[in-house]
């Protein structure tokens, strides 16, 4: 009998566990964005707006080594309700901290392991948020190729 050694790239890793956070905030009402700029000029993996405005960002871990390189993660708190990190089902676990939530994702959906704490957003900045996520929605929705709130 022949083994084949099949290697996911990271690259893969980070684009299937997107997609499968993406498909479980999709089944809970969110309605996801990938690749969102923040105004501090950092880059959620993925940004979400609940049915009650609620503002949900996942950061998508595809490695040990990209967790450790990653310092930026908490300036993603002030402009979210809700934080959590998503990875793959072999991604160990416990290396992350148990602060944010945690998502275990592969490319058909996720599932929660750990609900994310909930910060609400002060009036203004949720508005803020908003008005940029529904504009950065649409231009999207028309063609264009946009990233930045």
């Amino acid at each position: 009998m022949d083994v084949t050694v099949v290697t996911v790239s990271r690259p893969e890793t980070t684009a299937t566990v997107t997609r499968g956070a993406a498909r479980l905030l999709t089944a809970l009402g969110y309605a996801p964005l990938t690749e969102v700029t923040l105004p501090n000029g950092r880059r959620a993996d993925l940004m979400a707006l609940g049915p009650r405005g609620q503002v949900f960002i996942v950061e998508v871990k595809s490695g040990i080594e990209d967790f450790r390189v990653d310092v930026k993660w908490p300036e993603y708190r002030p402009y979210c309700d809700a934080f959590a990190f998503a990875v793959a089902p072999e991604f160990p676990r416990e290396i992350l901290p148990e602060e944010p939530g945690l998502i275990v994702a592969d490319g058909f959906g996720g599932a929660i392991l750990r609900e994310a704490p909930v910060e609400p957003l002060a009036g203004a900045r949720r508005k803020a948020l908003t008005l940029a996520f529904a504009r950065l929605a649409a231009l999207r929705a028309g063609g264009a190729v946009a990233t930045e709130l």
